[in-house]
């Protein structure tokens, strides 16, 4: 009778089997949630450590400004002549290393250009900012550094991505500071509803980045954040750059980027750019919608021109350096030989 029991099974003949399973599997899981704590543990004692001599690593290229109760990053060079001074402006998650190869090269040799780039509030060498991180606080911000720092107008504003938010509604808050724009495939302030799908998207990511940033990922495996074709100066400040505190402030952005686009919004109006030079890059390979749109916003001055790159990717300016560096010279140039007011 056991024997046939055994063959055919009774209920709850197999219970201690299963048992066994769930504390075997139990006890797994264990392990690998200890091995993960432990590691975890050791990647933050490591990038604590290790953030005790970013100073030395890591000096910031240029200066430390107050803005009103918090200091950003600001990296000036070049002779400050009688050309507009060139600002750039960097996108979402990125600094002003992203720059670092136009900005050296526009303010190399003969050439009498002054270019300025910066790290937003909370990005690599900039303390994080108050409030809510929306696009026009950040222009405000912006104004105030370049005036505490004594730079002095007008300005050819170079935006990238969500960065054109920032200098666009610059422009239009101080038009008399501005002598032309470089809109480098810059966000659609039209999809707002897009932007507000994305932003728990983004805070996911820059969530996850935070947390390889925070245990040392970054710093000892830079090519998780940084884009292949970077910069040499990104990768080499990687541990500062894409810190966790970078994609902090990228998330509090992100959160608020439908408000940054309703502010933009209302600054498009015919001839709101009026006789600027303004010249708009568009990646390749993107829909038609998107072109036309960025064939509008040029539109919105006079001397208004639209490009199209020969790459599809969103970083033209890595991937195709030479078109941003020749639309920034031509406006420099133009907005030069219209003389707009100076502060």
């Amino acid at each position: 009778m056991e024997e046939d029991l055994e063959k055919t099974g009774t209920p709850g003949a197999d219970r201690p089997t299963r048992t066994r399973r769930r504390r075997v599997l139990v006890r797994v899981l264990a392990g690998l949630v200890a091995v993960f704590a432990v590691v975890s543990g050791a990647g933050w004692s490591y990038e604590t450590l290790s953030r005790r001599d970013d100073d030395r690593r890591h000096p910031a290229p240029g200066r430390s400004i107050d803005v009103g109760g918090h200091r950003l990053h600001l990296h000036c060079t070049g002779a400050a002549g009688g050309a507009p001074t060139v600002v750039f402006e960097a996108g979402l998650g990125e600094s002003s290393t992203t720059w670092a190869t136009l900005h050296q090269r526009l303010t190399a040799g003969t050439a009498r250009v002054r270019a300025c780039s910066y790290d937003r509030a909370g990005y690599a060498w900039s303390d994080p900012g108050p409030g809510r991180r929306d696009a026009g606080r950040l222009a405000e911000e912006l104004h105030t550094l370049l005036d505490r720092a004594g730079e002095r107008g007008p300005f050819v504003l170079v935006g990238h991505s969500f960065g054109g938010f920032v200098v666009r509604l610059f422009a239009d808050r101080w038009p008399g500071e501005t002598a032309g724009m470089v809109l480098v495939d810059v966000t659609d302030e039209r999809g707002i509803g897009e932007l507000e799908a994305s932003a728990p998207i983004v805070r996911t990511q820059m969530t996850a980045f935070r947390f390889a940033a925070r245990t040392g990922l970054v710093r000892l495996f830079p090519g998780l954040a940084v884009p292949a074709d970077a910069p040499p100066a990104v990768r080499a400040h990687a541990a500062v750059v894409y810190r966790s505190t970078s994609m902090a402030a990228a998330a509090d952005e992100a959160a608020a980027s439908a408000d940054s686009a309703r502010l933009v919004q209302s600054t498009v109006r015919p001839g709101a750019w009026r006789t600027w030079p303004v010249v708009v890059i568009s990646a390749a390979g993107q829909p038609r919608e998107a072109l036309d749109q960025h064939a509008r916003l040029a539109a919105l001055s006079s001397r208004g021109q639209h490009v199209v790159a020969a790459i599809d990717d969103h970083y033209v300016h890595y991937g195709q350096p030479e078109l941003v560096l020749d639309a920034v010279r031509r406006t420099v140039d133009a907005g030069g030989a219209q003389r707009p007011h100076r502060r």
